[in-house]
């Protein structure tokens, strides 16, 4: 038997978004107007549906979680990476970069998954509509939420652990801006092919339940739709459909993209510029695609200014 000879490292490397360093300072601040601009809208979001009665509805429910999931995925990756953006050296102590890996991980299932029950809720309330209220009850609303909360929570766990159960022998310096699995796999020296399947099944089962279910939910909702004699709301809703597939469309096919290659085909730095779509803008364009262009949101933004303004 050889005994392979394994330096410890204590550390990972970043070596972040871009090595020039007079670019680091407006990079810097472009993401942090991004980044607070995601925890502001989605938090927003949370107080504006708790405070107006209006919005309790499942839809809104729903919601309310995609902005929490929002602010939480943003929050795994975009700190670390805006205090890397002033630092010389973008390091992460070894036992924080599995910690970052795994609330990355279950928030980013979260996230297909409440993309696949909002869709689902829509399939409802315009297929179905008279049945909406006791189809989509208080307890089957919650239900689908702790069953994407459990999937999230197991999948990234199952992961991680494998991730972190590989040596890093050769290197400790990751070409990327955060702990995710495909360059920890491209950095390790040992045999990746276990954690490779398990990447390809579980986050398939993931990906594809959501796909299936969205592509599912909308061919029937276009059905419904061309069966609408108005032709006003053909259009509000053909809108709002655009909307919601096109933020499924950019997260789907990003991750597809990340994930569902040959490792021997990754190229780091490009998946770093895709990483930055589904990790930082989208949580940003989430409150905006799903809820500012909505009618009720407005008028119940709306109530809350109007109200602030009064008792000032």
């Amino acid at each position: 038997m050889v005994v392979e000879n394994c330096t410890v490292f204590s550390e990972f490397i970043f070596l972040g978004l871009s090595s020039r360093q007079d670019v680091q300072l407006g990079l810097f601040v472009f993401f942090l107007f991004v980044y607070g601009t995601t925890v502001i809208a989605n938090v927003g979001m949370i107080l504006l549906i708790k405070m107006d009665s209006r919005l309790h509805t499942p839809m809104y429910y729903f919601l309310s979680n995609l902005s929490f999931c929002d602010v939480c995925y943003s929050s795994s990756v975009s700190p670390k990476m805006l205090a890397d953006f002033l630092s010389e050296k973008k390091r992460i102590p070894y036992h924080l970069c599995p910690i970052q890996m795994y609330v990355f991980g279950a928030f980013a299932d979260l996230e297909c998954l409440m993309l696949a029950v909002m869709a689902y809720d829509r399939y409802v309330a315009i297929c179905n509509p008279l049945l909406y209220t006791v189809a989509m009850s208080r307890k089957l609303c919650t239900q689908l939420v702790v069953f994407s909360y459990t999937v999230g929570l197991v999948d990234s766990a199952i992961h991680t652990s494998l991730a972190f159960r590989l040596s890093f022998c050769s290197s400790n310096i990751i070409n990327h801006f955060f702990c995710d699995i495909p360059p920890l796999l491209a950095l390790s020296t040992s045999d990746t092919s276990i954690n490779e399947i398990v990447m390809f099944t579980l986050i398939g089962c993931v990906v594809g339940f959501s796909i299936i279910t969205v592509l599912l939910s909308y061919s029937y909702i276009i059905t419904t739709i061309f069966r609408m004699k108005s032709a006003e709301g053909r259009r509000k809703a053909f809108s709002t459909c655009a909307s919601h597939l096109t933020a499924v469309a950019i997260f789907h096919g990003t991750l597809l993209f990340m994930y569902f290659r040959p490792s021997s085909s990754y190229s780091m730095d490009t998946d770093k510029m895709a990483s930055v779509f589904y990790t930082v803008v989208i949580p940003m364009l989430n409150p905006l695609i799903y809820s500012l262009r909505n009618k009720d949101v407005k008028c119940a933004l709306k109530k809350v200014m109007g109200t602030e303004l009064h008792s000032g």
